[in-house]
């Protein structure tokens, strides 16, 4: 889990730091929280429990300096270019008020959506390959599993709510894949010594953005530019262009930003909680809290478990949702066609 992930890790940075010094190497009540939830979002280092892996590369550009490269944040800080604030953040040594134009550095969040990707690649990859060898052999094992993912998001998701039938198909792997990939990232933080890669405002947004361009780009070439413009309208008179226009749009990126919102709070606010359960016996110190908090920790790790499998569908049915509305009634037409 996650939150005794977080604390075994702080432990051993506090008793490395305290290695050299007779002082006790226990955090102090006052400090458990926020060391907790302070290192709750991302690290510029990959480790598993308190064992450091790798130091991750930090990649920044700003106007003043161009592109910098560093293989850690050591090396950064060595550089004399930018230091690292009271909060953690990467500001410049010149103007600690300034942060660089644009961080691309490498986080352990982004290695989990890395490995997510590639898990994802190479599952459907072998798959696939079984299916193309031996077409009408029953699927068994992850073939199974993979299969009824695809009829599940095919037949519940995709097909009863985008109207038209070939935009359905079309759409049918970015919905598959979308489904999987938030899955895995969820379930990564309940793994002991994962980070849940969703629990960043900045994955959730780009997911958010890709959305948004598949619902809109779907509707304009499914009903073409003059209708979806049309849309814009919301059925109104056009007199009132001047009102219904700024609506529609604000609507446009208000649905982007739900799906955002949505995932990203629902997937930090339940590790918070067991962060905090936990928490709550290095805080107090005895043994009666740690009978309390263990049994709500175990009760809030089966709902973190259901959680992750409930956003990754609510993001993918919102997502289909969306682009059915995004598309409207224009297709009913070509959708009798295709019938």
């Amino acid at each position: 889990m996650e939150a005794e992930a977080v604390m075994s890790n702080e432990v051993g940075q506090h008793e490395a730091q305290g290695a050299h010094s007779t002082h006790s190497t226990e955090i102090p009540p006052q400090e458990v929280f926020p060391v907790l939830l302070g290192t709750l979002g991302e690290h510029r280092e990959l480790n598993f429990f308190h064992y450091h892996i790798v130091d991750l590369p930090v990649i920044l550009y700003d106007k003043e300096y161009g592109f910098d490269i560093y293989s850690n944040i050591e090396k950064m800080k060595e550089s004399g270019k930018y230091v690292l604030s009271t909060t953690h953040k990467i500001v410049k040594a010149n103007k600690p008020e300034e942060t660089p134009t644009l961080d691309l550095s490498v986080t352990s969040l982004v290695c989990f959506q890395w490995l997510a990707m590639i898990i994802l690649l190479v599952a459907f990859f072998r798959a696939g390959r079984k299916y193309k060898k031996q077409p009408l052999k029953p699927p068994k094992g992850l073939q199974n599993v993979l299969e009824a993912i695809f009829v599940f998001i095919r037949d519940d998701v995709v097909l009863p709510n985008i109207p038209s039938r070939k935009a359905a198909y079309r759409l049918l792997p970015y919905f598959v894949s979308l489904f999987v990939f938030i899955l895995l990232m969820n379930l990564f933080g309940l793994i002991p010594g994962g980070h849940t890669a969703t629990g960043a405002l900045g994955t959730t947004a780009g997911l958010a953005l890709t959305a948004l361009f598949v619902i809109n780009g779907t509707a304009i070439r499914q009903i073409g530019l003059k209708n979806w413009l049309k849309h814009l309208l919301g059925g109104a008179p056009w007199y009132l262009f001047f009102i219904m226009v700024p609506i529609e749009i604000i609507s446009l990126f208000t649905k982007p930003f739900a799906l955002t919102v949505r995932l990203f709070a629902n997937m930090t606010a339940g590790h918070v909680v067991l962060l905090s359960l936990v928490g709550l016996i290095f805080y107090l110190k005895t043994f009666v809290m740690a009978a309390v908090a263990v049994p709500f920790s175990v009760f809030m790790y089966a709902l973190e478990l259901l959680v992750a499998f409930l956003q990754a569908f609510i993001f993918t049915i919102l997502t289909a949702v969306f682009t059915g509305l995004a598309i409207g009634e224009h297709s009913e037409h070509s959708h009798q066609i295709e019938h």
